[in-house]
């Protein structure tokens, strides 16, 4: 099974989000914090994380990659009660057991994303507001082997 880890290229998340997520945390699109949202909500790193922010499962911050990766069934198992405790803490559910089936739903729907790509995939995620709402288009960027003269170094071993 896999699911994706945050992975920070620069600096620039840490400039571009109000609450940024670290590296190597789990993610999940986490569109739903914009169900609500309308353009006037669409202003500077509110903005930025509504179109383009992955959500970490720890922080619950946001990151612009995500990178592909294995996953053990005991972790998912944790990140799902995690995410039903967010959605009691900071949505209002009602309980942990009412907010589990949607945190489920929200975790299995980033291991079917994740499914069909190879370890190290980066993912980026695009939204924008529609008429019927939140649409979100993910796009992927293929791992390339690394050739051993990227890392190699040269030289003589008798100097």
């Amino acid at each position: 099974m896999k699911l994706a880890r945050a992975i920070h290229f620069d600096e620039s998340d840490q400039r571009v989000y109000h609450s940024p997520a670290r590296t190597g945390e789990w993610c999940i699109s986490g569109g739903f914090e914009f169900s609500n949202w309308s353009d006037a909500d669409l202003t500077g790193k509110s903005r930025q994380a509504f179109a383009n922010g992955w959500l970490g499962l720890e922080t619950f911050g946001r990151v612009t990659f995500v990178a592909v990766t294995q996953i053990e069934e005991a972790e998912v198992e944790t990140l799902t009660r995690a995410l039903a405790q967010h959605f009691v803490d900071i949505y209002g559910a009602p309980s942990i057991d009412a907010a589990l089936p949607v945190a489920r739903d929200e975790i299995t729907q980033m291991i079917e994303l994740c499914e069909d790509h190879a370890p190290n995939t980066l993912l980026t995620v695009l939204r924008e507001l529609t008429e019927a709402g939140v649409r979100e288009t993910y796009s992927m960027i293929e791992a390339r082997e690394a050739g051993l003269e990227q890392f190699a170094i040269h030289g003589a071993l008798d100097e």
